[in-house]
């Protein structure tokens, strides 16, 4: 295979077009965000991860879990929970059935802003595959976006 064969250039630029429409969706998402609810894509992201957990088995998520929820490393993450705490959207607290493990819960206030929230990530996540639909080499990525039937 040489930098010149058709199948990597072919490849190339599948990548490029989707790496091109996950920016433009998430700058899109991102301004609409913080401009009405002053809150970053990944702070959303991680309020909307979060606020899934429950009591019970398996119901916790720990931080490597959530770091790859939310596609950061872990350290991103930590200090991402650190802003939310901060701002009183999360509270960690110790595990109880093991004193090493620590959770990051969602507080009401951050449930609530999560929830004004959501519409505007909705719309907002809308209208940038509307628009990258009108460009030929992203359309046939926004119709297969579009077909997945992803269980949340």
């Amino acid at each position: 295979m040489t930098a010149t064969d058709p199948t990597l250039t072919a490849l190339a630029q599948g990548w490029c077009a989707l790496s091109l429409l996950h920016g433009r969706i998430e700058a899109h998402i991102e301004r609409a965000l913080q401009t009405k609810h002053d809150l970053s894509v990944r702070e959303y992201s991680l309020l909307d991860v979060l606020s899934r957990q429950h009591d019970g088995e398996g119901g916790h998520l720990q931080m490597k879990q959530v770091a790859d929820a939310v596609v950061l490393s872990q350290s991103a993450t930590t200090r991402l929970v650190t802003r939310l705490e901060d701002r009183g959207l999360l509270e960690r607290y110790l595990c109880p059935t093991d004193r090493r493990g620590i959770y990051t819960n969602v507080t009401e206030a951050g449930l609530r802003l999560r929830e004004e929230a959501r519409p505007t990530n909705d719309t907002a996540l809308r209208e940038a595959l509307d628009e990258a639909a009108r460009n030929p080499e992203l359309a046939p990525l926004v119709r297969a976006v579009e077909s997945l039937h992803v269980p949340a």
